[in-house]
């Protein structure tokens, strides 16, 4: 069984009781921390080796080591074949820091997105700029609408249907049709 099939089946065993499902995420999230404390001290230094290279390094298992590359897969320059990780697998951590700070906000990971090592990395408006932003991604904006009978709001005094509201005109940007 790859590795990645053994991690989704302890960290999502639906079988478990939910109290030792909880002990075991909390267990699991202080060992992530800890890892990403190690990385984001130094985050230009290249982390690569085999998967078990890099447990053994962190003082994580194999398959925390699994979790924690599935994790952070998204944030990283390059990702990782992480559905068919074995323990030799060659992996490498190198991660684009502005992703990986907006990935841990879409996550609601406060405890990593809070630590002390970002302040090293991004001044306090720049992580409030990139918090902004990954939470505007999430919303949806719709555009305002506008009657056929309503003034065009390019001020023309024109009702809309009249103006640019017409076939064949460009729609106003931000408007929609209603």
């Amino acid at each position: 069984m790859a590795l990645f099939d053994e991690w989704k089946k302890v960290a999502y065993n639906e079988n478990q009781p939910s109290q030792s499902l909880q002990a075991f995420w909390d267990d699991y999230f202080q060992k992530e921390k800890s890892v990403y404390e190690i990385l984001l001290a130094d985050p230009d230094k290249p982390v690569k080796g085999t998967v078990r290279e890099l447990a053994e390094r962190f003082g994580i298992t194999v398959l925390e080591m699994t979790g924690f590359l599935d994790g952070i897969n998204e944030s990283l320059v390059d990702p990782n074949p992480v559905e068919a990780l074995e323990e030799d697998t060659e992996v490498s951590l190198a991660f684009d820091k502005e992703r990986l700070y907006k990935n841990m906000v879409d996550a609601r990971a406060d405890w990593l997105y809070e630590l002390p090592q970002w302040d090293k990395i991004f001044s306090e408006e720049k992580k409030k700029e990139l918090y902004r932003e990954q939470k505007k991604s999430g919303t949806v904006i719709k555009p305002k609408k506008i009657g056929r009978n309503d003034p065009c709001p390019c001020g023309s005094g024109k009702k809309y249907k009249f103006c640019h509201g017409k076939k064949g005109t460009d729609p106003l940007p931000g408007y929609e049709q209603a």
